[in-house]
């Protein structure tokens, strides 16, 4: 049986007082580095082993296998995440979990507390909502930007419940051995030393470039970060202009729009997810820069696949994206199977870079093993 409520946002009941019981206390495999005290965070290869996460991603990338013991009553499950976003990314986690419980005869009852990006004051109330809830033996979480929401998660941690952060990959240091059950997403990192070495090998070693960031923190530091710092080590490239979106399409308008007007220099911009890039591709267009400005984008959700087919994207590191929501689905049945063990603290998908010059063959292959449950071309929502 596979029942799906939703809750969309709406004002709730402010804090009320609750009584939850400890989290239990993993034990870390951790492999200290020397900068961990100027981090808040562990890298994901400091705290597993590479066979757990190896393993994992093999079976995600492999049809799902009939469950044996199947339990008598569904598995209880709460999704908080930011999925009215323009990204699709979220939606289809969540689409590609129920999927894969399906495939595999698991039953489920799932319900999803829906907000915007960067809405952490709902965030925290649906977090409030579900602690105090008794229903709820997983949640599953996606914060906007993880630090910021730490408390949201040690909330629903601390009542008993057994969490899975989506979209980050980043352990904090702050909760020691009580992490949550998993992270699952794709390296933020990696995806920017991708996009980087693309645009050296594709676009030059120099030129004068800008950015649209996202919201200050971890997530950001990686995608745009990383990619900046990557661009000043292997090329001459200068960077204009940094302008913060906040992951938001409108961000991303308003920022590309300061920067065509203030650094007409500017031939490459690079947006730090999917919401930014659709506001960025309609500045450019709006100012008839097309031929003038590239821009790259970030997920290759469906959105940018449409954009690169047109050629209004240049490339984008694209995410195999149902890998994620697949991994959800596979770790909560191997804690219900008791195989804790095969569960990977952070698991992370599959990501490589899809340029508008790919060609529409290789395009297409990837769309479609990155969709493979959720189907192609932006959702219907």
């Amino acid at each position: 049986m596979f029942r799906t409520k939703s809750v969309v946002a709406t004002s709730v009941a402010a804090f009320m007082a609750f009584a939850g019981s400890a989290a239990l206390a993993q034990e870390l495999p951790l492999k200290p580095l020397p900068d961990d005290s100027e981090r808040y965070f562990w890298w994901y290869h400091q705290v597993q082993t590479d066979e757990v996460l190896a393993n994992m991603q093999e079976v995600v990338g492999a049809p799902a296998v009939k469950m044996e013991n199947i339990p008598e009553n569904p598995v209880k499950i709460a999704v908080i995440y930011p999925s009215l976003d323009v990204s699709d990314f979220w939606l289809r986690s969540y689409l590609a979990m129920e999927a894969r419980f399906e495939e595999m005869g698991l039953p489920i009852e799932a319900t999803q507390f829906a907000t915007n990006m960067g809405d952490n004051l709902l965030l925290s109330t649906y977090s409030e909502q579900v602690a105090r809830a008794d229903d709820f033996e997983y949640v599953i979480f996606g914060p906007s930007e993880l630090q910021a929401q730490q408390e949201d998660i040690k909330l629903i941690m601390d009542s008993g419940k057994k969490v899975i952060v989506l979209n980050h990959d980043t352990p904090l240091q702050d909760w020691g051995d009580n992490q949550p059950m998993m992270y699952s997403t794709f390296s933020h990192l990696f995806g920017a030393l991708n996009i980087c070495n693309w645009v050296v090998e594709n676009l030059g070693t120099e030129g004068t470039y800008a950015m649209n960031r996202g919201v200050p923190g971890g997530v950001d530091d990686q995608r745009s970060g990383g990619f900046k710092d990557c661009l000043a080590e292997k090329s001459n490239w200068k960077l204009a202009y940094e302008h913060f979106g906040q992951y938001q399409r409108e961000g991303g308008f308003t920022g590309t729009q300061q920067i065509l007007s203030g650094y007409p220099e500017v031939t490459y911009i690079h947006n730090a997810n999917t919401a930014m890039a659709m506001g960025a591709i309609s500045a450019i267009q709006a100012a008839g820069k097309q031929d003038a400005v590239k821009t790259s984008a970030w997920g290759g959700t469906g959105d940018e696949i449409e954009a690169l087919r047109k050629g209004e994207l240049v490339a984008t590191p694209m995410r195999m994206s149902d890998d994620v929501g697949v991994a959800l689905a596979e770790a909560i049945r191997a804690d219900i199977e008791g195989r804790q063990n095969d569960i990977p603290l952070v698991f992370l998908g599959r990501i490589t870079i899809v340029a508008s010059d790919s060609g529409p063959d290789v395009v297409d292959e990837f769309e479609k093993e990155a969709f493979r449950y959720t189907g192609i071309g932006t959702l219907e929502r």
